[in-house]
């Protein structure tokens, strides 16, 4: 009989997780912002920009929902955008990956600051004051 051995998850293990996680969400988002710029290029790279007015971002900027359906017909614009959510989400990643790692070390003190942390960032992204 082969003895089963439990690899017990270090902090050294958690720490190339996150690392692994930093890399690929960066690598991922340039990636995909890289290809939407290249599209951009191609949808609207002969037009001139007009500097003089002022104009507002598209509803499809404002939530994920615009962004996958501006994707699904193709918008150059979106694809870009996409590419900016994915590079946001990749440290909020990190925090909760971060947080996993200090609930299995049962350090409570990291885990309450950790805890904090990630609350401040998700409360400015979705708490918004609506004017």
């Amino acid at each position: 009989m082969k003895a089963q051995i439990k690899k017990k998850l270090t902090d050294y293990d958690m720490q190339q997780l996150i690392g692994q996680v930093l890399r690929v969400g960066v690598i991922l988002s340039g990636t995909i912002a890289g290809i939407g710029g290249i599209w951009y290029l191609f949808q609207q790279g002969s037009g001139t920009p007009h500097y003089g007015t002022f104009t507002g971002e598209p509803a499809g900027f404002t939530s994920l929902t615009g962004i996958y359906k501006g994707i699904l017909t193709g918008s150059a614009a979106e694809i870009i955008q996409l590419g900016v959510v994915i590079l946001i989400a990749t440290p909020i990643i990190r925090i909760i990956f971060s947080l996993f790692s200090f609930i299995l070390e049962k350090d409570g003190l990291y885990v309450i600051i950790t805890l904090i942390v990630l609350s401040v960032i998700l409360f400015s992204m979705f708490g918004g004051l609506k004017v």
